[in-house]
């Protein structure tokens, strides 16, 4: 295979893993905590490569994909359980696998009246444990997290964050764990938990379909690039047979 397919392989290939992100961050526009994928590009260099980055040992390539972190806007529901965080840091739920982290605020009371997320996850106070609340009396929580009804404290939701944000790993569409060996959580600072609003998905559907027409568009040239050289190799295969002949 000679250099221009390889080139041209090799960004298909790249384009293809930008369209998968950017047809994930479409379909997760409107999810609650959402936080857009994003693509790094870069050039992969053969062991054998010497010199200026040219020629075949060099391939264009999604070095890694990343997690945007930014801040989705804040909208009013109006529900005393949906809760959205203006600021830094994570709720921290009780996962299957241990605890996890979320932007999503969108809770509710299990059949156990403790606080849960969508899943059924229960939602950890500053001490770890789940928060029990009562169903039949209204409740207020502060811009700290805590939580009270009846005029008492009923607990304070667990709100970390990360020295290193970079280290999360996504699980699923809105929950977060760090990669073992990462630093543990702290508390978080300068963040308010908002009652009776969501954190939207940071992802713009708008932003995101300009996005994939201009990938699909540079897929499409590759493509022409990739069949213009195999055109080219046939056309030279030609006249030499006929040279020869």
């Amino acid at each position: 295979m000679d250099p221009l397919t390889i080139s041209a392989a090799s960004g298909l290939r790249s384009r293809m893993e930008s369209l998968d992100m950017l047809a994930n961050n479409i379909a997760n526009a409107s999810t609650s905590g959402y936080k857009a994928d994003r693509e790094f590009y870069s050039l992969y260099a053969a062991p054998e490569a010497e010199g200026p980055i040219s020629g075949p040992d060099t391939l264009p390539v999604i070095e890694r994909p990343w997690t945007d972190l930014s801040q989705g806007e804040v909208r009013s529901t109006g529900n005393p359980l949906d809760l959205a965080l203006q600021g830094n840091g994570f709720f921290s739920v009780n996962g299957p696998g241990g605890p996890m982290y979320t932007r999503a605020g969108s809770f509710h009371l299990s059949s156990a009246s403790q606080l849960v997320t969508v899943e059924g996850y229960p939602v950890r106070g500053e001490d770890g444990n789940p928060i029990t609340l009562s169903s039949a009396t209204a409740l207020e929580v502060w811009p700290d997290g805590t939580v009270h009804q009846d005029g008492q404290t009923a607990g304070q939701i667990a709100v970390v964050d990360f020295a290193n944000p970079a280290s999360l790993g996504k699980i699923g569409h809105s929950y977060f764990r760090p990669a073992e060996g990462s630093a543990p959580p702290v508390p978080a600072t300068g963040y308010e938990v908002q009652q009776g609003s969501l954190e939207g998905s940071n992802a713009s559907g708008a932003e995101a379909a300009v996005r994939l027409l201009s990938v699909m568009r540079q897929f499409e040239m590759l493509q022409k690039a990739a069949a213009l050289d195999s055109e080219m190799n046939r056309k030279a295969v030609d006249e030499v047979a006929r040279v020869s002949s």
